[in-house]
């Protein structure tokens, strides 16, 4: 069997692991497609990625914004002219299907063409000084070197949201894809390099995530860490950080609510539901776990939602039919299965899904059904704890109240939707709904670039992606100028 062998692109250069070891990046509709081999990153890796993203970062940051963000619309243009391949790409390495893997590339060239816009927006304030003949304003910094733990969901999308708004800032950057989706990344990289980003600016660093990454967190020349992934991996990133005194943007886990109320259009949230459920084969934080539909109209609905989730095509994302491709490892798959045994043995009633596709075309990758289950309560762990797989819980409720009540109830505050023709309770739930991000009459996925993405409580530590991220990847310095020729002290020659 041939497959390419990829490199760290370190200081500009290709350079394989110093351990020499490689890691497979295997298609998980078909573990027998090879996508490539792709280093094995250890400390000594990273090291070498921060001196040359420290060196970079002494001429990137006086390279002015304008400047830097032209290089970003070039980056998106030829993210345009290579869409396709790079979709396809993508489907082979993640699993989901064309459709969405086009959206992830579309993603990332809105983010480009965005973030290039920005490049003659960061803007300062000026102020009044309370002394005279003094001036007072403040600056937008660059914070130097960081580090961007992306994920495998979104493998273009997530590392654009990072690495433009950082580039069109002044810093340098390294990033750590996933292990399981890295060739998107290096996709990503290559558009910037073709674009005329110099050596060094960005850095591709691939291993684990207790390897590489741990070493990026700890490293004390990276100045920031923005990662996304779990709740509990994002904890320890904090903690490692703080050692070093480092700022640290989390994007984590969601668990997260379609309210349907009496008055909804049924249709129009059914279609929702199934996209927000099952589309990503429901690998999306955003994912909608849990739907929360009223007694009046939950018989219905469920009924109809089962049927057309029975009928979903599963398969190999590269065949245009295919609606729902493969987990993304059999780890995904066993954790998938993990939680329909939890949810029987809580008693949830099981209305489909709920295996492993193992035979036939499913042989030789991680397929896992549709799966909806019928008779949650909000205290079951089905209906807690996130689950990033097809499987999704119905919760009925008897009032509004009580319904935002159950949607507030876990731990995480990322995405929430409701469904309704009341416009009094629509503004109400989009001020007590304990999320980042609320939709109404719209699924709880489809966030846009230019909006601010994140959570609340164990979804993210306040930080934001989109409208926000420049307030992450910058800090603010104060500048005085006192042109009066002679001393004059604040607070004391100004007083009465």
């Amino acid at each position: 069997m041939t497959y390419p062998t990829y490199h760290n692109l370190i200081g500009g250069q290709w350079i394989p692991a110093v351990s020499g070891k490689t890691i497979l990046n295997l298609n998980p509709a078909d573990h027998s497609d090879v996508i490539g081999a792709f280093p094995s990153s250890h400390a000594e890796d990273v090291a070498m990625a921060v001196a040359a993203a420290k060196k970079a970062f002494a001429t990137w940051r006086l390279v002015p914004a304008p400047r830097r963000a032209e290089i970003l619309l070039r980056a998106g243009n030829n993210l345009v002219q290579n869409k396709e391949k790079y979709a396809r790409d993508m489907t082979r390495e993640m699993g989901k299907v064309l459709a969405e893997t086009r959206g992830d590339v579309q993603e990332a060239i809105d983010e480009a063409f965005y973030v290039a816009g920005e490049g003659r927006r960061l803007f300062g304030v000026t102020t009044p000084s309370e002394l005279q003949n003094k001036f007072a304003m403040s600056v937008r910094m660059p914070v130097g070197v960081v580090g961007l733990i992306t994920p495998w969901n979104f493998p273009m999308a997530i590392p654009s949201w990072k690495l433009f708004p950082a580039l069109v800032a002044g810093n340098a950057c390294i990033i750590k894809p996933a292990t399981d989706t890295p060739l998107s990344t290096y996709n990503l990289v290559q558009a910037l390099v073709d674009a005329g980003l110099p050596p060094g600016v960005v850095n591709i660093v691939c291993g684990t995530g207790s390897t590489a990454g741990a070493a990026l967190v700890e490293h004390p020349d990276v100045r920031a860490i923005s990662f996304t992934g779990s709740s509990a991996v994002g904890s320890l990133i904090a903690q490692r950080a703080a050692a070093t005194f480092k700022q640290v943007s989390l994007e984590m886990g969601g668990k997260n609510a379609q309210i349907v109320l009496n008055d909804a259009n049924l249709d129009l949230a059914l279609d929702g539901a199934l996209w927000g459920a099952f589309g990503t084969t429901g690998q999306r934080c955003t994912a909608t776990s849990r739907i929360l539909l009223h007694k009046g109209i939950a018989a219905e609905f469920t009924e109809k939602f089962v049927a057309r989730a029975k009928k979903l095509k599963i398969g190999n994302g590269l065949d245009e039919s295919v609606e729902i491709g493969p987990q993304v490892n059999a780890a995904q798959i066993e954790t998938s299965a993990r939680y329909v045994d939890l949810a029987i043995k809580e008693g949830a009633q099981l209305l489909c899904g709920g295996h492993a596709l193992t035979e036939g075309p499913y042989a030789h990758g991680t397929f896992f059904e549709p799966t909806v289950f019928a008779g949650v309560t909000p205290s079951m762990r089905i209906a807690r704890e996130e689950v990033f797989g097809p499987v999704v819980a119905l919760i009925e409720f008897s009032t509004f109240d009580e319904a935002v009540e159950i949607a507030n109830s876990v731990d995480y505050g990322l995405s929430t939707s409701l469904y309704t023709r009341d416009v009094n309770r629509a503004f109400t739930a989009m001020r007590d709904l304990e999320a980042g991000i609320t939709y109404i009459n719209a699924p709880t996925i489809g966030a846009e670039v230019h909006l601010p993405f994140g959570g609340v409580k164990h979804t993210g530590n306040g930080h934001r992606e989109g409208l926000g991220a420049l307030d992450f990847f910058t800090t603010w310095k104060a500048v005085y100028v006192d042109y009066s020729d002679k001393l004059q002290r604040a607070q004391i020659d100004n007083a009465e």
